[in-house]
């Protein structure tokens, strides 16, 4: 039988400086835990699984609501896998992700890896929106099959909005059914881990980033707007985190000069 879970939280100033987490719901293998934030300001949450999932044909899905002036952590206490599941006509699984952060707001969307395993299927799908003001840091990584297996058929699609208007609208697709080409010498030239770094922060707008090259594998694109773009391949996940976190730290070294609170680690 699928699994329906849809799980929920909202961050607010708690009027002392720091952050309240008046809604925090649970559902099924959504599991949300308030753990301990090394920075006061910052509420932190950690997405637990409480089972297997998700398997072909569940719908998952978690909303996550910014208020004006409250900074929020979210992170994961394990690597999320997609499992073909008992029932190999079943529909493809599906993630969905809808974040919201008001003004002067502060999100880390920082979950671990998706695995995709041989025999999944899955689309994810995460929608942000941000208010002017608002500051994101979101990071996404796909490991395309478990050790020595091939991948299974994954789409992931990102779409993030500023003030109401377009500012990032990506979707990949990878293994069965994906459009040829995926795995060739122009995408993915055989690496099995890929991943985003998404870095929007309205002080771009005065001093925006040129595009450059991370390395070998991993490029830096400035977006229509006040944010930047990582995206990075890579053999396997431990490489790939490497890159993301390297490339984490220049940025938001880049902006400590610029704010007495912000996206420092």
């Amino acid at each position: 039988m699928s699994v329906r879970s849809r799980a929920r939280l909202r961050a607010e100033p708690d009027g002392r400086g720091g952050t309240a987490l008046p809604v925090l719901e649970s559902d099924g293998p959504l599991a949300l835990r308030r753990t301990r934030s090394p920075r006061a300001a910052y509420a932190r949450v950690t997405v637990v699984g409480a089972m297997s999932a998700p398997l072909n044909g569940d719908r998952l899905a978690i909303e996550a609501e910014v208020a004006d002036g409250a900074h929020l952590t979210v992170d994961a206490a394990a690597a999320t896998v997609a499992l073909p599941g008992p029932r190999p006509d079943a529909d493809p699984s599906t993630y969905t992700v809808n974040l919201t952060v008001g003004e002067g707001a502060v999100l880390h969307w920082l979950p671990e890896q998706l695995v995709s395993a041989h025999g999944s299927r899955l689309h994810q799908t995460t929608r942000v929106r941000l208010a002017p003001t608002a500051r994101l840091l979101l990071r996404e990584e796909q490991i395309l099959g478990r050790h020595g297996e091939p991948t299974g058929a994954l789409t992931t699609r990102l779409t993030v909005h500023r003030a109401g208007r377009p500012l990032l609208d990506q979707q990949l697709a990878y293994g069965p059914g994906a459009p040829g080409g995926w795995d060739g010498p122009a995408v993915l030239g055989g690496h099995r881990a890929v991943g985003q770094l998404l870095l929007a922060d309205p002080a771009f707008e005065d001093a925006p980033l040129p595009a450059r090259l991370l390395g070998p594998t991993a490029a830096l694109t400035p977006l229509a707007g006040p944010a930047v773009l990582v995206t990075a391949v890579a053999a396997d996940a431990r490489l790939l985190r490497g890159i993301l976190d390297g490339a984490t730290r220049e940025l938001l070294d880049g902006l400590k000069n610029r704010f007495e609170e912000g996206f420092e680690d």
